[in-house]
């Protein structure tokens, strides 16, 4: 992108000076950032950040990090990521700290992304870090863990941030589990070998039941199976033993790798109901767990966050937006609203006047990806795509 495709998009243009004033001097607009940013799906967030670099000499990254504090930094910083560096640095953090709580949401991340998907996070892994996600999950890579200076996410933690001096304990067996799921090995396909489904769900039942296999058998099964063929498995297992295998991993004396397993179990076949469940968690009792809200929020926005608020609604029977309304305040309610209210933008789409490209289209026209207008040059980047949840290629999360 030159300056000559910046100049002959009002809109991006428009964007890009007003996001620079919002973010200079000593006071920095934090309002007007979130209602430029929040707004905008991943390709008009990364026209943005390239045309600021373009028009001002400098990364808007950076920019962010230094004008903005607590809260709205951190979402706005994993917001203007790329979905791989999202999904990388929020899996660092999980590990870093560690617990049953942490490995449910590194579950929730790794079972939810498809084996191309994998790769990607991997490789935004370890240029972020320094380190294989694979050494991390085993606990050695926190050992020696340097950050990435030539990453362009190098400043996302600043060099006073302590070292992890010992790896978060767990289970053995589910730091397996966890080794298996990050390898990426599940097949992306819809076809379903119904031998092979059926034979699972007996292997199922003698490892629940104690007459055959451990936990190699279950982790095996449910990280190299797709997810089409897991459905089919347990259906042959409510079909063949009277109950679903959710609830054979739901009894009282069911250990830490069994609630792990559970869910994964929920990942795989309901996405969209773990991560209401998740939220619906978060906002419940005496104080909000602001953790989750950041990491569901920003990384299932543009993936199926219709879905979950569908199912939040049949969980809470209120709306997400009127419980996080609630139970937050400020600027990051203002983000976590702006991110969610997905209808605004194609009910009052922002015209500029004299505009050469497409801001916005139709859902059912744009793919979110970028492509010249109609009636713009040839040379010039069209800035336009749907609303934020319609990112189309730029949304790669199963």
């Amino acid at each position: 992108m030159g300056v000559a495709d910046v100049q002959t998009n009002s809109n991006l243009q428009e964007d890009i000076r007003e996001l620079r004033n919002a973010l200079k001097g000593l006071i920095c607009n934090e309002k007007k950032a979130i209602e430029i940013l929040g707004t905008r799906n991943q390709a008009q967030r990364d026209s943005i950040a390239e045309g600021y670099k373009v028009l001002f000499g400098e990364s808007l990254h950076k920019r962010l990090k230094s004008a903005l504090s607590g809260k709205v930094e951190k979402c706005l910083m994993l917001w203007m990521m790329s979905p791989a560096e999202r999904d990388a640095v929020l899996l660092f953090e999980a590990l870093r700290e560690g617990g049953p709580h942490k490995d449910r949401a590194v579950i929730g991340m790794l079972s939810t992304r498809t084996a191309g998907h994998m790769f990607q996070i991997k490789q935004s892994y370890y240029e972020l870090f320094n380190q294989t996600l694979e050494n991390h999950i085993d606990g050695s890579g926190f050992i020696v863990m340097e950050p990435q200076n030539k990453s362009k996410w190098a400043f996302w933690r600043g060099s006073s941030e302590p070292k992890v001096k010992e790896p978060p304990k767990r289970a053995f067996a589910i730091t397996k589990l966890l080794l298996a799921l990050a390898r990426g090995s599940r097949p992306v396909t819809t076809t379903v070998d119904r031998h092979i489904a059926l034979t699972d769900a007996h292997q199922l039942n003698k490892v629940c039941t104690g007459k055959v296999g451990n936990e190699e058998t279950l982790i095996r099964i449910f990280s190299t199976r797709s997810s089409s063929q897991l459905t089919a498995t347990m259906n042959y297992y409510q079909q063949h033993y009277g109950h679903d295998f959710e609830k054979a991993l739901s009894k009282k004396d069911a250990g830490e790798f069994l609630q792990a397993l559970r869910a994964v179990v929920q990942c795989i076949r309901q996405p969209s109901k773990f991560y209401a469940e998740e939220l619906s968690a978060a906002l419940s009792g005496a104080g909000t767990d602001e953790e989750p809200l950041i990491r569901i929020i920003t990384t299932r926005a543009e993936v199926d966050m219709h879905l979950i608020k569908m199912e939040f609604i049949n969980e809470r029977k209120r709306t997400l937006e009127e419980v996080i309304a609630n139970a937050t305040a400020g600027n990051f309610r203002q983000f976590l609203v702006a991110v969610l209210g997905q209808k605004d933008i194609l009910i009052s789409p922002r015209i500029s006047n004299g505009s050469t490209g497409t801001y916005y289209m139709s859902p059912q026209v744009s793919n979110g990806s970028r492509q010249p207008s109609d009636n713009s040059d040839n040379s010039a980047t069209s800035y336009f795509s749907g609303s934020v949840g319609s990112s189309g290629q730029n949304s790669f999360q199963s």
